[in-house]
Order: structure tokens, then C-alpha cells, then sequence
């Protein structure tokens, strides 16, 4: 699994002109899931999210995760997080999961993320072709995959 985030002042996902969700400060959180994921990957992705220490504390040093800062979290699915580019250039989404193994993850994930967080946590719709619009503060934007923990 994969997970692009960005820490926003504020971020919204619409479907057809329909607000579905939006957040104020916090964390914006694009997620990809690969044919290969497992709950394993999900749980360390959400674990290392809401551990992640990218806002300032009072001396201006990220040092502070989201629930200490007060944060939101939106969380919306993203296939092409999975895109290899490696041949030509057209992405291939060959290592994207189908819908039967990628929706599963990418729902549990954000309920895990909800429940460590002890909060609600705002979703996009699976599969839908969606308006994301964000407001990147800082610009901060971190790139994970639970493939590569070390």
C-alpha cells in the first residue's frame, strides 16, 4: 500500500458537484493499494500515520502528530498511486489491486485510522471520479509505502 500526504489548512472531495467531505487543518491522505497488500501493510500505514510528527510545536519544529495538533484527517482512495512508469509513457496500473481486494483495505484503513485516532474520519467515494481541492500547508507532502519500511 502507498499513501501520499499532505498536511492542508483545509481540503474537500466533491462527486459530480456534490460536496462529499471536507476538513479543515490536518492531513489530506491519497491511498493506493497494490495486488500484493495485506492487513499487515494497512495497519502499518495507519499506525505511521497518525504517529507522524508534521506540525510545528510552539518553537516552529514538526514535532507534533496530527491528534496533538488538532488536526482533521480526509482520507480518499487513489488508484493510480500504483502507476509504473517504468516502460514508455503511459503508466501501467498492472500492480493496482481490483476492487475486490483494494476497496476491503482501503475501507478498514480508514476506520483503523479512525479508531486510533478516536475520531470520525471524512472519506472520498470508492471508485468515483472524484474533485479533490487542498490548500498544501507548508507545502508539506510525504510519500509512504509499507513496502519499503526501512
Amino acid at each position: 500500500m502507498r499513501m501520499l500526504i499532505q498536511r492542508v489548512s483545509h481540503a474537500s472531495v466533491s462527486v459530480g458537484g456534490e460536496l462529499l467531505s471536507r476538513i479543515g487543518p490536518g492531513l489530506l491522505v491519497l491511498v493506493g493499494v497494490g495486488t500484493d497488500d495485506t492487513a499487515e501493510d494497512m495497519e502499518y500505514l495507519a499506525s505511521k500515520l497518525v504517529r507522524l510528527r508534521i506540525f510545528d510545536d510552539a518553537q516552529g519544529v514538526m514535532n507534533r502528530d496530527v491528534a496533538q495538533a488538532g488536526g482533521e484527517v480526509l482520507v480518499v482512495s487513489q488508484f493510480t498511486l500504483m502507476a509504473s512508469t517504468r516502460k514508455g509513457n503511459r503508466p501501467s496500473y498492472i500492480h493496482a489491486a481490483p476492487e475486490a481486494v483494494s476497496r476491503p483495505l482501503y475501507e478498514r484503513f480508514a476506520a483503523r485510522v479512525a479508531e486510533l485516532l478516536g475520531r470520525d474520519v471524512p472519506t472520498g467515494r470508492f471508485g468515483a471520479d472524484m474533485q479533490v481541492a487542498l490548500t498544501n500547508d507548508g507545502p508539506v507532502t510525504i510519500w509512504i509505502d509499507s513496502k519499503h519500511k526501512d
